[in-house]
């Protein structure tokens, strides 16, 4: 593995210093590439915890602009960049926060085909979008592809994330759940309305985030247990976590 440079052991001491991580962990989090699909709500804390952690290589799906009414929980952005696109003004965030990362831009929607060009040149891929067209379209590119999944969702006052692996088998020897294990079908259009529509508490995004982030910490340097079949569930007003364990649903007829 690539060495650390005398700036990155100095900017990256408090993650060295922790035996789960070291030396180690440090080289594979600058070596780790990873794809974050929107630069949002969700994307902003994981974008700039990643990028604060020393990811060597973060690539950012987003096809929007930045405007006002983002700034209440989009994080990343700021006054100075309402019009820019969110990938510029991420990038651009990013640079300042920690130079030594390579930003690679995707202005475009996260697709099937987009997946098919791109996902392969990254380790890990993190769903931040806000519909379930994406968080299908994220699953299952990235069990194609055989990389782990982080995806996180939010709504007014709660939040969720999961950690998706079905390509590999858990402890018990079985199969790890896919994304349809546990979502088997998304809602009709409409039955659950956009952040636009219903309001969301800015902070929320900031939680949930940082935890998805945290979990793509533990897939790159190999510590601790991922959230592989368990769904991490949050209630800000009650200041309540909670988990639900899924598994591999059966196949139909059997």
């Amino acid at each position: 593995m690539e060495a650390l440079t005398p700036e990155e052991i100095s900017r990256y001491k408090r993650h060295i210093l922790l035996s789960e991580v070291g030396g180690v962990g440090q080289q594979k989090l600058k070596r780790a590439r990873v794809m974050v699909v929107g630069a949002g709500g969700l994307g902003s804390p994981v974008l700039q915890y990643l990028a604060a952690a020393g990811v060597g290589t973060l690539g950012i799906v987003d096809d929007d602009r930045v405007s006002l009414s983002n700034l209440q929980r989009q994080v990343i952005h700021d006054s100075g960049t309402i019009g820019e696109m969110k990938t510029r003004s991420a990038a651009e965030a990013i640079a300042r926060l920690n130079p030594h990362v390579t930003v690679l831009s995707y202005e475009e929607r996260f697709s099937a085909d987009m997946a098919e060009h791109h996902l392969g040149r990254f380790d890990l891929l993190i769903d931040g979008s806000d519909n379930f067209d994406t968080r299908y379209a994220a699953a299952d590119a990235a069990e194609r592809a055989r990389v782990p999944l982080v995806t996180g969702a939010v709504g007014r006052f709660d939040g969720s994330l999961t950690v998706l692996k079905p390509y590999e088998a858990g402890p018990d020897g079985l199969a790890n759940p896919t994304y349809r294990d546990l979502f088997p079908s998304a809602p009709p259009p409409g039955f659950v309305p956009a952040c636009a529509e219903a309001g969301i508490i800015g902070a929320l995004t900031g939680v949930i985030g940082t935890l998805m982030s945290m979990e793509a910490i533990k897939l790159i340097t190999g510590i601790g247990e991922p959230l592989v079949g368990r769904l991490l569930l949050y209630d800000a007003l009650a200041g309540r976590f909670d988990t639900v364990r899924y598994k591999r649903r059966a196949p139909s007829g059997s």
